[in-house]
């Protein structure tokens, strides 16, 4: 295979074909809105660069000879690949700007994100939001690989935390509940040391808020439960705790709704020392694009609100 000559560029092909299509030089000009001398200059460079003729002059215009039909074909579907080539990065570069990757905490899940993403799409309605939700080590991890652009939850330890920058938006705390009408409402003064004589939920040994709950359990000198279920599925708590006596100890803005909805009951213990910074994680060397910064946005004002409905030495 012959190597292409460097001489030849795109104003060439897009100049023959012109050509070829109009048989005139004028008509080309007019086209490509050149002068009719700089289309015959380009012409003479492609075909010395090519080394044969690809045009013959006739009474009735320019046609082309044997080896102009051959280019032809092939210089016509080079410039469609090229120009389907620029399209597909284009696209490419649509879909980046206008989708929004977050990663979500199940707790800002329910609580802080939907009001945000509400507002995103008030403001963008070319904007599409893909929303994962998950345990916070598997949210950085997919942060850290480009697989999200930022990541709405608490604090990581420092050695998940390589390469990402974290902004507090408010703090919170874990809270325990159960269902309405179970028996620790009914008793004056319930003690937390009490929970241990039923089933218990709590966060797995891999959650984040794992070592809040076992400081807490600790502190309150909370003996080992008879019972005990660990799970981060708020579906199943849930769904087990309308079933059963059981005591969920989980963080308050996976229940928040629930609580304000009276669908759960908090019991009335002090779970100030479960309380961590939630924020937004990003990748530390990159710079948010347009719609990153509009939802960062966002989130700031609605966490603010948040702070400003739930005011207390925990959510400042």
């Amino acid at each position: 295979m012959a190597e292409l000559d460097p001489r030849i560029k795109i104003r060439h092909l897009q100049c023959f074909l012109e050509v070829a299509r109009f048989g005139q030089v004028g008509r080309a000009a007019e086209r490509l809105h050149v002068t009719q001398p700089a289309v015959s200059k380009t012409l003479r460079e492609l075909e010395d660069a090519l080394k044969t003729r690809l045009f013959a002059r006739t009474p009735r215009g320019l046609v082309l000879t044997a080896a102009g039909e051959r280019f032809q074909e092939h210089a016509a579907t080079g410039l469609l690949a090229l120009q389907q080539a620029v399209e597909s990065v284009a696209q490419t570069r649509f879909l980046r700007e206008t989708v929004l990757k977050v990663g979500a905490l199940p707790t800002v899940a329910a609580r802080l994100v939907p009001a945000a993403v509400e507002e995103l799409l008030a403001a963008r309605s070319d904007a599409v939001v893909d929303l994962v939700s998950g345990p916070n080590r598997f949210l950085l991890e997919r942060l850290k690989s480009r697989d999200l652009d930022l990541v709405v939850g608490r604090l990581a330890d420092p050695d998940a935390m390589a390469g990402l920058a974290f902004e507090q938006l408010y703090g919170e705390r874990m809270t325990v509940v159960v269902r309405p009408g179970h028996p620790l409402l009914a008793a004056p003064d319930v003690e937390p040391a009490s929970i241990a004589r039923f089933p218990l939920l709590i966060p797995g040994r891999r959650d984040i808020t794992r070592p809040l709950v076992d400081r807490w359990l600790l502190a309150h000198r909370v003996p080992p439960p008879i019972r005990r279920i660990e799970t981060v599925s708020s579906d199943f708590a849930r769904a087990f705790l309308a079933r059963t006596d059981a005591v969920w100890i989980i963080s308050e803005g996976v229940v928040a709704l629930d609580l304000a909805a009276g669908g759960l009951v908090a019991l009335p213990f002090d779970t100030a020392i479960t309380a961590g910074p939630v924020g937004i994680t990003m990748r530390a060397d990159e710079r948010p694009g347009p719609l990153v910064a509009l939802f960062t946005g966002i989130l700031r004002r609605r966490a603010g609100e948040l702070r400003a409905t739930t005011a207390g030495p925990d959510n400042s």
